[in-house]
């Protein structure tokens, strides 16, 4: 080192202020573990500048033995210590925000001067190293002689220590060497030691310490610990007290800084491998679960981990390479978050510098890897490997020695191949580097693929000689440029539409209303955009700490301008009675994450890849290609295999946790608060002109919880309730999709084209349910129902929409549920609170009605809205063929994707929705046309099918009028229980019966068939409950069985043997007990409804009864509920065994700490997400919110949501099962099908084939031991564990478990193949 140098820096060190701020602080309250960067070689590649890290040879990325020994005999010489200890003073002053330096905070007792002294003797080093800045290196030298000295006694006294202790003997090969060879740094390495991973890491306890190897390698590399304090020993927590002890007597308090020769440094070292392996004896069997690659922690910690993740996925794209690198380190350091972390965190920086080909990067990555203890995965070697491909100067020998730690590590090629994701250019550039070792290397299949089916589903996917799978009126083209038309919807992100509203006469006033609009939202768009912008500023200027999350990097991933418009669609989209602050910041971070996605997707190059594969897909459905005996899921995977070049489709976006979606949308909120504003005078000239906001943060009561609460001001209500807009604008996933839907291939991939999408539904936050659907195995047979449903073409009734909208816009109409518009809402009471000519009492009943009318005026706003954004969609769409794709909740249970409109919905959506593909009516078409009629209508529900279809041949004429008049004829239709289905049906028939031939009427029109009661028919099948069987229609039955009306009956028989006693209620009774009084209670009680729950049901049936006393109410509803329990139990006394065992065992699954499990019989596997509730604060400059979450997978099961949830939610879970099996065969049977859970959907021309599949798979599923099989898995997992006598009362409870999941409740005798001849079991 030139002399220059030196007095360079000695003259900076002798600015006395810089010098005490840094290295006082350095000295007495943080303790500078630059020991651990220089044994993994990082203190070169600190102090290099990029260019000198460039220029070095990368065949140095592997180290060799000949570098370390030529390193060890520098290191021995005087010059070198001075150079190393002016780096480290360098790095440490000047540069500590850039080194990779790792700090540990010290207890006051235990700090000591950097030579090692003591306390006493810090001020003397500071004043010997303040002195050596103006006396040149003459002091430095003697220092450095001193410490020479001074570490050769410790040395002495280090190997009279331990000799007392440990037996010598011939050392093996060491850790450490094996660790040098693992390693795939980028930069030159001092020793390389694993024995971080096999000791116990330092843990956060009350002191900082340090274990025995530690103390070892501070005395062999004197350079790191130049800076090193006296600090403690790590206590392992899982060796015993005894051992804990002899650990503590063994290891030495002070280690100092001691130059020495390479003869006592290689002597050191052996003794250090000796001490290591006595150390990992004791440690290691405590220590197995801590020695892995981080996904033992994920469960831990995942929100943490998503949240360092994100961001640094945040930073990267948006190439803010040095804040992701800075912030990286940050959490690096501290020990605490280290422990959090897992191999995927560093995977991303890793994946970035592979992508700029810089190796030593890369190298320092994986030694941060060693230092957290974890270990590299194939996604780590992809990284390097990718790296090399794209440096074409690399040497083959790199490559080669990557390969072979690689394998060292068990990890395959294949693997690499199988367990990555892959974007852009990934894929190809590995299999470069591979190829320039093995030049005829293919990648191999994924080994997970192999199919396994379950016995229900077996001979459906071996067995398709006689498949007709079902294709599309539409050409290849056609398909490829609906394609187009819907890649261009998403990659916009949001559609603007026609209101319906348009079709209302534009007044003066109404104009007016709107240029103001207009105007305003245009200085809005102005003032946000300067507002965002400063902000960012703010942000990015912020001096605080790098280990914590900024939101800087999540405000740069769209332009400026996207963000403006996303928050003024949130004020053109809040109700009048306002939102709750928490709803309305996760709606705003939301759409940001979803644009942020779909540009991910562009980034990585998905796009193109996308429409190549959607392109020849295309064939599978389109008419004027070949047949082909695939499913759309195999069709896919088989392209994707094809086509396996370039970016994977699947998997390589991570989502957000909830809480970072919620701070960013709460600064976006904050913001529009404080920014958009509008002048008072605008609609009253008359009143004083000021700048006012036009969003208020206001606070409001929740129940008994205070919640924040944005609201409009009047004036902007007013605003915009007068204009009456013409435009709406959409999220992208709102719309229904204008080509077929992805086929769902994965938990990660399916549905949409761009447009992030949960194969599982679950509360924001929740990961408990994908981590448990990526575990399992094989999930084809719900996937290709779920494709299946989804594979369904829709187009609008355009006859019927022209009528609702007439409705609609003609102050609407309760009793056909159409809203009617505010202005038909109850006027809110006026009057001065401080008046004193009203009494306490009058005072009370007005605040009591103005609450009453302002919660009038909120819902028929949010029910008006609600069906203006249905019909504006049905009217956009009234031209187009259109798919809804299907996800499911955490039960099974299938839903459409699009919200608003859907087939899901109310009888105006379900009226206006056709299917696109119409077929003939055939011979039996129109007479099920004529009985779906009748079924919607309510009427004849205990009629046979003779019967009902003579009703409807004898009010042909009623029929007919309302098809011709619906509005000015008879309006018979108005009085069905579905009325806008049944005109729907009316004018179906009529076409059918006027056209020349109704056998060959091509009809469109859907055919419901619904089941009786489904609940109870599981019910009753698994307990193969003779009597419940015939209540509910699985016993074949001349006349259907109406359970409802057998409960009523009952009840009404109870009910008057206590009125004869004399009993007061049940006199009052007399006459109004019916089967809609008691209809909702029967229903829900196979549900899980309480009594409780059931008494609310009944009561708001007998107020709906005018002649019913108001007065008696209460008691008659709590008689009720008591009758109907108490006759449900007698009519089904199977059901309420397997009830109560169900219950019982979720109480006791549940009280021993764990959540409820099971697998469906097709495989799906579920858990009950119900926990103890525990609030969570997101501070914010608006306000903090309080979060209560009850999904947290950490906290307890919640006893009683657990108990109550799992008999309705196993049903569930069955009824969906069923369903599935429905869909499946279906569609190898070529049928059209679809489902709104229980009720199945098909052409009038197949129902007779849809309801004998539906009662096949129903007695599959059934003749499945499906009680013994669900026994079997909950004691699998849940009584397996040793329980030693010892705890009394958790053997007790162990061995009750254990007994009563063991005791499956009998079942009876009916036999189940009754079901296929039951003409009334889905009618």
């Amino acid at each position: 080192m030139s002399l220059l140098r030196i007095c360079a820096v000695t003259k900076c060190l002798s600015r006395r202020n810089v010098f005490e701020k840094c290295t006082v602080r350095l000295s007495f309250k943080e303790h500078c573990q630059l020991c651990a960067l220089v044994r993994y070689g990082a203190v070169r590649s600190i102090s290099e500048t990029p260019l000198q890290l460039q220029r070095r040879n990368v065949s140095f990325v592997f180290p060799k033995k000949e570098d370390a020994k030529k390193r060890v005999q520098e290191q021995s010489q005087l010059l070198d210590v001075l150079e190393a200890r002016i780096q480290q003073l360098q790095t440490d002053i000047l540069d500590v925000q850039h080194a990779e330096v790792h700090f540990l905070k010290v207890p006051s007792s235990e700090r000591v001067a950097l030579s090692g002294r003591g306390s006493k003797s810090s001020n003397q080093d500071k004043a010997d190293l303040s002195k050596s800045g103006s006396k040149g290196a003459k002091p430095q030298m003697e220092k450095l002689t001193w410490e020479k000295k001074n570490k050769l006694k410790q040395q002495q006294h280090l190997q009279k220590k331990c000799s007392g202790t440990v037996k010598e003997k011939p050392a093996p090969k060491s850790q450490s060497s094996k660790s040098i060879s693992k390693m795939l740094p980028g930069t030159t390495h001092k020793t390389i030691s694993t024995t971080a991973k096999k000791t116990t890491p330092l843990t956060q306890t009350s002191k900082k310490k340090k274990t025995l190897s530690d103390q070892i390698r501070a005395a062999v590399y004197p350079v790191a610990t130049s800076a090193a304090a006296t600090v403690k020993v790590v206590k392992p927590r899982t060796v015993s007290e005894e051992k804990k002890k002899d650990l503590k007597n063994q290891h030495l308090r002070e280690v100092g800084r001691i130059q020495t020769d390479g003869d006592a440094d290689g002597k050191a070292k052996e003794l250090e491998r000796t001490l290591v392996q006595k150390v990992d004896q004791w440690t290691s069997s405590g220590m197995s679960e801590l020695l892995h690659d981080g996904d033992g922690e994920a469960n831990a910690c995942g929100d943490f981990q998503q949240s360092v993740r994100s961001y640094l996925e945040a930073c990267v794209f948006t190439e803010n390479i040095d804040r992701a690198h800075r912030f990286l380190l940050s959490q690096h350091r501290m020990r605490g978050r280290r422990k959090l972390l897992n191999t995927d965190v560093y995977n991303i920086m890793m994946r970035l510098w592979a992508k700029k080909g810089m190796l030593h990067q890369i190298g320092r990555m994986f030694i941060l890897l060693e230092e957290a203890g974890l270990k590299p995965n194939p996604r780590s070697y992809c990284a390097a490997l990718e790296c090399m491909g794209r440096n074409p100067n690399c040497s083959p020998n790199v490559i080669t020695r990557c390969l072979s730690r690689m394998k060292e590590d068990g990890i395959s090629v294949d693997d690499l191949f199988n367990q990555s994701v892959f974007r852009q250019d990934e894929r190809d550039m590995v299999l470069k580097a591979v190829h320039t070792i093995q030049p005829d290397y293919l990648p191999g299949l994924n080994p997970n693929t192999s199919e396994s089916y379950t016995s229900l589903v077996r001979d459906l996917y071996t067995q398709r000689a006689d498949h007709q799978y079902p294709k599309l009126d539409f050409t290849q083209a056609e398909l490829q440029e609906r394609f187009q038309r819907q890649l261009s919807v998403e990659q916009a992100c949001t559609v603007t539409i026609d209101s319906v509203e348009t079709a209302k006469p534009v007044t003066e006033n109404m104009t007016k209303m709107r240029e103001q609009l207009t105007k305003h939202r245009a200085q809005w768009r102005t003032i946000l955009l300067q507002a965002l912008r400063e902000s960012k500023m703010i942000l990015v200027n912020t001096n605080t700490k790098d280990y914590r999350l900024n939101l800087y990097p999540y405000l740069c991933l769209l332009e400026d301008k996207e963000y403006v418009e996303i928050m003024i669609q949130s004020v053109a989209n809040l109700p009048p009675s306002g939102e709750s602050l928490r709803l309305l910041a996760a709606d705003l971070g939301n759409r940001v994450f979803t644009k942020y996605a779909v540009r991910q997707k562009h980034q990585n190059h998905i796009v193109e890849k996308l429409a190549n594969i959607y392109n020849t897909y295309t064939e599978l459905l389109a008419k004027d290609t070949k047949e082909f005996n695939i499913l759309p899921r195999e069709k896919w995977c088989n392209l994707e295999m094809e086509q396996s070049s370039g970016p994977m489709l699947q998997g390589g976006e991570l989502s957000w946790p909830h809480i970072i979606t919620l701070e960013l949308g709460t600064h976006l909120v904050d913001m529009m608060v404080k920014n958009l504003k509008i002048n008072s005078d605008i609609l009253n000239p008359s009143h004083e002109r000021k700048l006012i906001p036009i969003l208020y943060h206001m606070y409001t009561f929740r129940s008994t919880r205070q919640i924040g609460f944005i609201k409009p001001h009047p004036i902007l209500i007013q605003m915009q309730q007068e204009a009456t807009e013409t435009k709406l604008t959409f999220d992208s996933y709102v719309m229904p999709m204008l080509c077929p839907p992805v086929p769902w291939t994965s938990v990660k991939f399916g549905a949409y084209l761009l447009t992030p999408t949960k194969l599982m539904r679950s509360v924001d936050g929740a990961v408990q349910h994908e981590e448990l659907l990526e575990k399992c195995q094989n999930l084809h047979a719900v996937m290709d129902s779920l494709n299946q449903l989804g594979s369904c073409a829709w187009r609008i009734n355009k006859p019927l929409l022209d009528i609702i909208i007439s409705i609609f816009n003609d102050r609407g109409s309760d009793k056909l549920d159409i809203p009617p518009p505010l202005s038909e809402a109850p006027k809110i009471p006026q009057f001065n609170p401080h008046d004193h000519t009203y009494t306490p009492s009058e005072k009370a009943e007005l605040r009591k009605d103005v609450v009453n009318a302002k919660r009038k005026c909120s819902e028929m706003h949010s029910l008006r809205m609600n069906a203006l954004y249905q019909l504006s969609i049905a009217n956009h769409i009234r031209d187009d063929v259109f798919w809804f794709p299907h996800n499911m909740d955490f039960r099974g249970r299938t839903y459409p994707c699009p919200p608003y409109f859907n087939h899901l919905g109310s009888d105006v959506t379900r009226a206006i929705l056709v299917f696109a593909e119409g077929k003939p009516l055939g011979p039996k078409g129109l007479d099920w046309l004529k009985i779906h009629l009748v079924n919607l209508t309510g009427l004849k529900k205990r009629s046979s099918q003779e019967g009902r279809l003579e009703y409807a041949n004898s009010i042909m004429e009623d029929i007919l009028d309302s098809a011709d008049n619906p509005l000015n004829g008879k309006k018979w239709w108005m009085n069905a229980d579905e009325p806008w289905q049944a005109l729907a049906c009316c004018k179906e028939i009529a076409s059918a019966v006027r056209s020349p031939d109704p056998t060959k009427f091509i009809s469109n029109f859907p055919v419901h068939q619904d089941g009786s009661c489904n609940g109870l028919q599981h019910y009753a099948a698994l307990g193969r409950d003779v009597i419940g069987a015939t209540s509910v229609n699985l016993m074949p039955c001349d006349v259907p069985q109406d359970v409802y009306s057998g409960v009523a009956q009952q009840v009404e028989e109870l009910r008057a043997h206590d009125a004869e006693r004399g009993l007061k209620v049940a006199q009052v009774l007399e006459g109004f007990i019916n089967r809609k009084v008691v209809k909702q209670t029967v229903m829900t009680v196979v549900y899980g409804v309480t009594r409780y729950g059931g008494r609310l049901q009944i009561e708001k049936r007998l107020k709906e009864i005018d002649e019913f006393p108001k007065d008696h109410v209460w008691d008659a509803s709590q008689y009720l509920v008591r009758m109907v329990f108490g006759a449900l139990k007698e009519m089904f006394t199977g059901t309420r065994e397997i009830q109560d065992w169900l219950t019982e065992s979720a109480r006791l699954i549940s009280k021993s700490g764990h959540t409820v499990e099971w697998v469906t019989p097709l495989g799906l596997p579920i858990i009950q997400p119900y926990h103890r509730a525990r609030t969570q604060v997101i501070k914010s400059t608006m306000q903090c919110i309080n979060l209560q979450i009850n999904y947290d997978a950490k906290e307890r099961p919640d006893t009683v949501k657990q108990k109550n949830a799992f008999p309705p939610n196993f049903i569930h879970s069955l009824d969906s099962t069923h369903m599935m099996l429905t869909a499946l065969h279906c569609y190898s049977a070529g049928l059209t099908f679809v489902s709104v859970h229980d009720c199945f959907w098909t052409h009038a021309l197949t129902v007779d084939t849809m309801n004998k599949i539906c009662r096949e798979q129903f007695v599959a599923l059934h003749s499945q031991p499906i009680l013994e099989e669900l026994s079997n898995f909950l004691l699998k997992k849940y009584c397996t564990g040793p329980i030693t006598e010892a705890k009394k009362k958790k053997y007790q409870e162990y061995k009750t478990l254990m007994q009563l999941l063991a005791k499956v409740p009998e079942t009876g005798e009916f036999d189940l193949e009754r079901v296929k001849e039951s003409t009334y079991f889905f009618s």
